[in-house]
């Protein structure tokens, strides 16, 4: 038989009975049932109850070791009982024998629509047809495709428990993540407390919400800018001390500021679920989602327009840092306008590679290619495209009509495949010479210009014929294999302008690597509901992935 307790209740009742006996509040619970103190003793014992202990994080602090002594005692006597406790933080140390510590999986999609269902019914407070036909709308909404982020965060039952309530609230969900984190955390670091009626410890009550904020935010961005995801008790006691010490009025003695900041980190441990101890001594933030928001808005949070533009530089040194990619994106999402930033994060971008010559060549080759490509297919290409990829099964010469309206960039993609595919040694592997024909025969189905197309055909027309003697074919193979392979790559350089040997060291293959992913960054960056001028929009776009030559005479000439 399930028995549900709220933990809270239990240590507020046996303070006002002086009676800490979880027997006698189980009866008092149960008394409503018409279980007798007797009946209930028997049902304990032949272990029959399955009893669930909600809210272990909102016990105040001086009543918490007294109610896990109890619990302790109580599961040992009825240890033939089944007994869940649960926590919204890992802050508490249970320690509990016999107990094991789970933490909640990821919710299914089927999971999120149930929960969704029966939190409309049940906190929504609304009739149940009601509460199903809004849970259903949040389904409808949660899948539309502008809300893909919500959907990655919605597996927790925290974050869903707040996006339910942030749709509750407005019928829809926020535009930017931004502002669902801000409503979420108004909730946890107020608003739950509000609408539970719980009371906190005296310890950081008096802080309102924007000194919370401000408190969360300076912890968050220290220890962010430093790459610390975990830190030490004692680290982020000084950090609070230091806040606490620059706050108006602050007059505070060494070992008092020691003694406040460690009540301090208890409070928003045990009252906000947002830091969590780890380990013995060790923090971290519940979920990086929070660190990572607190610490953009402590970027935007600048007073002045000088101090951003020095915060602004100090986020751009670290585009080639992966782990800031989500930081880029709120900082962008949150500022009122994002001009200055993405324009910054262009500069950084064009430096990484400016002082090296092999890679502006690099690059003054991508740009040389491009413009052989039309700057838009035909919308008949865009078609006759989408016709062939959605045959099955697909071959080169479904692509015919495709290729022919607009030949550029899908013949090379074809012709860097084969190149990639003949860089493998078959010189061993006579029988391969088929397939390289039936290769080349698709390849010449695209090829509109007429010296190509013949240069081609008499590279084909090398090969030896399939049916001809196994002696003769293995003979013709590896004798003629690897200078017949390096005629076909010369040919497609001389009139495609492609596969040529960049021959790049590995420390340039990392910074193109970090170059690419800064650009991918700075696109989504500019794809997000961020606040940017069409002019500076325009002006990056058309810029991106530009040698500096070129983009040196583009300012040259005020473009």
């Amino acid at each position: 038989m399930p028995v549900f307790m709220a933990l809270r209740e239990f240590a507020e009742a046996t303070k006002r009975g002086d009676d800490l006996s979880l027997f006698s509040y189980l009866h008092q619970t149960l008394l409503t049932t018409g279980i007798t103190a007797p009946q209930l003793e028997t049902l304990l014992t032949e272990g029959r109850l399955l009893i669930l202990m909600d809210g272990l994080d909102e016990v105040l602090n001086q009543d918490i070791n007294a109610v896990l002594r109890e619990i302790r005692r109580f599961s040992d006597q009825y240890h033939r009982n089944r007994y869940v406790i649960s926590c919204r933080t890992a802050a508490q140390k249970l320690a509990l024998r016999g107990f094991t510590d789970v933490e909640i999986a990821p919710f299914s999609p089927a999971q999120i629509a149930t929960f969704a269902q029966k939190w409309f019914v049940a906190l929504g407070r609304a009739a149940t047809p009601e509460g199903q036909a809004q849970a259903a709308e949040f389904m409808e909404k949660l899948d539309l495709p502008e809300n893909w982020q919500f959907r990655q965060l919605v597996v927790t039952p925290l974050f869903l428990h707040l996006a339910c309530w942030v749709f509750q609230g407005e019928g829809q969900f926020p535009s930017k993540r931004t502002a669902f984190y801000k409503q979420g955390l108004d909730l946890l670091l107020g608003k739950w407390d509000e609408t539970k009626g719980v009371e906190r410890d005296d310890a950081y009550r008096g802080f309102l919400l924007p000194q919370k904020m401000r408190l969360l935010s300076q912890l968050a961005a220290v220890t962010f800018e430093q790459g610390q995801y975990f830190f030490e008790q004692r680290t982020i006691e000084q950090y609070i001390e230091d806040y606490l010490q620059n706050l108006p009025g602050a007059n505070l003695e060494p070992e008092e500021l020691q003694l406040e900041s460690e009540a301090m980190l208890k409070a928003i441990e045990a009252q906000h679920g947002l830091l969590i101890e780890r380990a013995r001594g060790i923090f971290s933030f519940s979920y990086l989602a929070f660190q990572e928001y607190l610490t953009a808005r402590k970027i935007v949070a600048t007073h002045n327009l000088s101090a951003l533009e020095q915060a602004l530089g100090g986020l751009v040194s670290h585009i080639t840092d992966p782990h800031w990619h989500e930081v880029f994106l709120l900082t962008a999402a949150m500022l009122r306008s994002a001009d200055s930033l993405v324009q910054l994060m262009k500069q950084e971008i064009d430096a990484l590679v400016a002082q090296d010559p092999h890679l502006q060549d690099f690059l003054r080759w991508a740009s040389e290619k491009s413009q052989t490509v039309p700057p838009e297919p035909k919308l008949a290409t865009t078609r006759a495209f989408y016709l062939a990829l959605a045959q099955s099964p697909r071959a080169a010469d479904q692509f015919a009509l495709a290729s022919t309206l607009d030949q550029g960039i899908f013949l090379d993609a074809a012709l860097e495949n084969l190149l990639m595919e003949f860089a493998i040694d078959h010189s061993q592997d006579f029988a391969y010479a088929h397939a390289c024909s039936e290769a080349l025969k698709n390849i010449l189905v695209m090829v509109l210009d007429a010296g190509f197309y013949k240069s081609l055909q008499q590279i084909k027309d090398q090969l030896p014929a399939s049916n001809q003697h196994q002696e003769r074919l293995q003979a013709w193979w590896q004798d003629n294999y690897s200078t017949w392979v390096e005629q076909l790559k010369s040919t497609i350089m001389h009139y495609r302008n492609i596969h040529h040997p960049w021959q790049f060291s590995p420390e340039q293959e990392q910074v193109l690597k970090r170059y690419y992913d800064a650009n991918q960054l700075l696109v989504d960056c500019l794809n997000s509901n961020c606040e940017v001028t069409a002019t500076i929009r325009q002006e990056i776009e058309a810029t991106l992935l530009l040698p500096q030559k070129e983009l040196e005479d583009r300012e040259w000439q005020g473009e």
